[in-house]
């Protein structure tokens, strides 16, 4: 589903499909869409891998050219091994620096990262199985806007069609940042300790000797 299709829905959803009378302009609602995207990639990022060549004697890694980046998930090094060498790893602003005893020798490394997704009028890197829920999230951001907008005006719904669409977008909003959290990385159950820097484990077995 690309843009136009999303767009089409959100319209359906708002009942707002009368082309000579749009309550809301393209702009608007891709405004909206956008919003929800933003949303959703935090939560649920692209997954990307790129390869970065490190250099020799040092531990930095300089990640600037990964566009869109939201995080980064795992750093391999050296990469081509069975099974893969993840390396314990910091990361301040565009660089990382790795933290394991292992010091690179000018190797390629392999970078893990999530990034924003996609949704253009070509192109979509969203799920099929979660593009109702972007739907879902910008009807509760267009229904939102809309009705602050239309607070103390005059229109043809009455009085109350302010305070209804807003009480329906945000209920709308308060679905979909549910299921956000629901679905979204921070709540995965992943092994993280490859990954991240992370304290010795404490062993009941054994004496590595003073830290």
């Amino acid at each position: 589903m690309n843009l136009v299709d999303m767009r089409a829905i959100v319209r359906r959803d708002l009942h707002d499909e009368d082309a000579n009378n749009y309550r809301w302009t393209n702009d608007e609602l891709d405004r909206h869409i956008s919003h929800a995207v933003k949303d959703y990639s935090e939560a649920i990022p692209y997954e990307q891998k790129a390869i970065k060549a490190t250099t020799a004697g040092a531990r930095e890694i300089d990640v600037s050219s990964l566009s869109d980046r939201i995080m980064i998930e795992a750093v391999e090094y050296p990469t081509g091994n069975f099974p893969k060498r993840y390396q314990r790893f910091s990361l301040w602003s565009d660089t990382i620096t790795l933290l394991g005893e292992e010091i690179p020798n000018g190797a390629n490394a392999c970078i893990y990262y999530g990034q924003m997704h996609i949704l253009n009028v070509s192109t979509s890197t969203i799920a099929a199985w979660h593009e109702d829920l972007i739907t879902t999230g910008a009807c509760g951001y267009a229904a939102v806007e809309w009705a602050v907008y239309a607070i103390n005006r005059v229109n043809t719904g009455g009085g109350g069609t302010a305070g209804e669409l807003l009480s329906w977008g945000k209920e709308k909003l308060d679905f979909f940042h549910l299921e956000l959290r629901r679905l979204g990385r921070k709540n995965r159950v992943r092994v993280r300790s490859l990954y991240r820097p992370f304290p010795r484990t404490v062993s009941k077995s054994t004496d590595y000797g003073p830290a």
